[in-house]
């Protein structure tokens, strides 16, 4: 197959190909600096659809490209430049040129014709710049990487390399041309830390620090200054230094952390970073057409692997039905939010607090027992935002506005005006059912009541009040502002008005909304409750500890079950079990090994020497009963997904949730599930555990993406 083939091809197989076309104009520069070919990237949507590189648009930019070559050659130009529409560079490739991919050949044909394309801004005969004038991902970042220089905005949002985090590698030149740009710990950061920690992305201002653009302007006359800046470069007004090459010994040095911070991560379960790695590694002494063409073999590689087929799953869940969430009530039901009321001032009521104002930018008052607790909530608040004025997340003005909005009081009395009041307080359903009728005498008729509850059932939080069909639950996961997941509980008696506002406050709260019937523990929490019970069950049995706590790694998960119950608590772990417990006996067991660690106050099971490595300390130790029975971590991995397997089915038949695609969705927001994995119901129908222990799939066969 050759380019000419696959665009031939391609071409006729996607004829509703979002075009993104170059359109080129001419700008002359001040000062007589001569005459700049200005290509900006437009798909000709909105603001809210980013320009993605499809074969049409690789061919129209190429041909703007060519063009602009020819002039170089007669000297009609000094030079070119590429920006985007507004708000975007662009978002990369159009990942249906991947899924569309057939064979190796045609994948490799793919990644030829990128380099083919986005190399050409480095081979014009005359200078190339890059106005990075806002969002700019993967193949968006590589084509600005490709210019002889880069400005950027201060107010992109995001700058990345994401291939990683879908199970590619940045393939189109990232791996070759960002080490040897800023050099190789920086390069690492983009290409393997950022996306294999959430999927983190770079603002205007850090990618400028980093080296990877050359100078940083306000939004408000980007281009202009850009232009200005283009210019001074050509007349030799501004010279751009380079960082000298990291020698070999720097340069492997930081290849090998990076290794080791990606087996940290995911422990090997995935490939793509480490070839990403290895892409890296090799980029110190290979030429560019080396370094391109061994882009181009392992992006083919990648490919056809099931870790892209389950990453692209995964993205069109949190990129698709999370923005339609399953079940939510026409928004038009939905009620205005112009005051939140948070009952508690702990941790987790202040980070609810500080999120509402942030994102609301409206009045939220905290209350609590005694006034010293008060304070202490909205001193955490204000601290907060104090945090986000030095890094230059909100201005002065911004964070003195923000801080006045966050008020607190003993009195609830000042929820009399409230529109939305949400409790946190301790996880208890007598104290909880006392806090909901106290302040059912207090708020409108209109007000919406809501609880953070983690297991205890809504509807009977609700069952003595006089309008339980305001009160909904509304399930928020610690860290509140890192995790994006929120579980929307529907209780028996919920109406369609409270369950519209609440699910547009999720969105203004940029949360991502899964709806859950009112279960035990709903969703994530029952799912990992199930699984840590199996791997405590198997220590209860004479397991050893780090055999058990060991037994997922090969999945990649986050965080072992034992970190895992540290990072939520010992108590808190206790407290679901013993609710699920009492609903289903059968299925969730109460370990009297944890009940003791409870009862003696310990936050953890693992203890640390100096090399970090883990180990039971003597107290701890002397606190475990356990039987004869041991078993491998084959096979308590094996007994943990056959147990997720059957609960999952059993959440499905109940109601508990509305489809498989809406389990995937919570445990990838909610719990860190791998995206190499894809989802978890196709990762269990890949292994066959779901023909195994509920004789069928959760999804149909070959199904690894969402209909659009």
């Amino acid at each position: 197959m050759t380019v000419t083939d696959l665009r031939e091809q391609g071409e006729a197989a996607n004829p509703d190909e979002v075009v993104t076309r170059a359109l080129s104009r001419d700008i002359t520069l001040p000062h007589g600096a001569g005459t700049l070919v200005l290509v900006t990237l437009d798909n000709g949507l909105d603001h809210t659809r980013p320009t993605t590189f499809g074969l049409r648009g690789l061919r129209s930019l190429e041909e703007a490209l060519d063009a602009a070559r020819e002039r170089a050659g007669r000297n009609e130009i000094q030079a070119v430049a590429v920006t985007g529409k507004p708000f975007f560079l662009a978002a990369g490739a159009d990942l249906n040129l991947l899924k569309g991919s057939s064979s190796r050949e045609q994948a490799l044909m793919v990644a030829r014709l990128g380099h083919d394309v986005f190399r050409r801004l480095g081979e014009l005969g005359v200078p190339s710049f890059a106005f990075v004038n806002g969002a700019a991902l993967g193949g968006g970042l590589e084509i600005a990487l490709h210019c002889t220089y880069r400005t950027i905005s201060g107010g992109v949002p995001a700058l990345a390399l994401p291939e990683c985090f879908l199970g590619l590698i940045p393939g189109w030149g990232g791996t070759y041309l960002l080490p040897r740009l800023i050099g190789p710990a920086a390069a690492l950061e983009v290409i393997i830390k950022n996306p294999l920690s959430n999927n983190r992305m770079l603002n205007g201002p850090r990618a400028f620090r980093l080296g990877i653009a050359d100078a940083v302007f306000e939004p408000a006359d980007f281009l202009e200054r850009s232009i200005e800046w283009a210019a001074a470069v050509l007349r030799g007004e501004i010279a751009v230094d380079r960082p000298e090459p990291a020698d070999e010994s720097t340069w492997n040095a930081a290849v090998q952390e990076a290794r080791a911070f990606a087996d940290s991560k995911i422990g090997g379960a995935a490939p793509a970073p480490y070839r990403a790695l290895d892409l890296v590694g090799n980029a110190r002494t290979a030429t560019r057409d080396e370094g391109f063409a061994a882009e181009d073999e392992a992006l083919a590689d990648c490919a056809l692997s099931p870790e892209l087929r389950a990453g692209l799953y995964a993205f069109d869940l949190v990129n698709k039905r999370a923005k339609r969430p399953s079940g939510a009530p026409d928004k038009a039901l939905a009620r205005p939010v112009g005051t939140v009321g948070v009952v508690g001032a702990g941790l987790m009521a202040s980070q609810l607090a500080l999120l509402f104002v942030r994102r609301l930018k409206v009045p939220v008052v905290l209350t609590d027992l005694d006034t010293e607790r008060v304070e202490k909530g909205v001193r955490y608040v204000h601290d907060e935002i104090d945090k986000l004025l030095l890094k230059g997340r909100v201005s002065t003005d911004g964070a003195n506005r923000l801080k006045a909005l966050v008020s607190g009081s003993t009195d609830q009395g000042v929820f009399a005006g409230a529109d939305v009041v949400i409790e946190a307080v301790f996880e208890d359903l007598a104290v909880k059912k006392q806090v909901l009728a106290r302040l059912e005498t207090i708020v409108p008729e209109t007000c919406v009541l809501l609880t953070n509850t983690s297991s205890l059932s809504v509807s009977q939080m609700a069952a003595d009040l006089e309008h339980p069909e305001r009160v909904a639950g509304f399930h928020f996961f610690n860290p509140v502002s890192v995790l994006p997941l929120v579980e929307v509980v529907r209780a028996e008696k919920t109406d369609d008005a409270t369950l519209a506002t609440v699910f547009q406050l999720g969105r203004a709260l940029k949360k991502t909304c899964v709806l859950a019937d009112d279960a035990p523990a709903f969703i994530v929490n029952r799912l990992l409750t199930r699984m840590m019970g199996e791997v405590v069950t198997a220590v209860d049995e004479g397991s050893d500890l780090h055999v058990a706590d060991s037994a997922l790694a090969p999945l990649g998960l986050p965080m072992s079950p034992f970190l895992l119950m540290s990072l939520v608590g010992p108590a808190i772990a206790l407290h679901v079990s013993e609710t699920l417990h009492t609903a289903f006996p059968d299925r969730f067991a109460v370990s009297e090994n944890l009940g003791r660690l409870v009862a003696a106050g310990k936050t953890a099971i693992w203890s640390y020497d100096a090399d970090g490595q883990p180990f039971v300390d003597e107290e701890t130790a002397a606190l475990f009963r356990t039987g004869d029975k041991a078993s491998t971590a084959e096979e308590i991995r094996d007994r943990t997904l056959t147990a997720i397997t059957q609960e999952i089915g059993l959440m499905l038949d109940e109601g508990v949730v509305q489809a498989p695609q809406d389990v995937d969705l919570c445990m990838i927001m909610g719990a860190g599930w791998p995206f190499h994995l894809g989802g978890i119901t196709p990762y269990l129908d890949r292994e066959g555990y779901s023909e195994r222990v509920l004789g069928r799939r959760f999804l149909p066969a070959g199904e690894s993406t969402l209909p659009s």
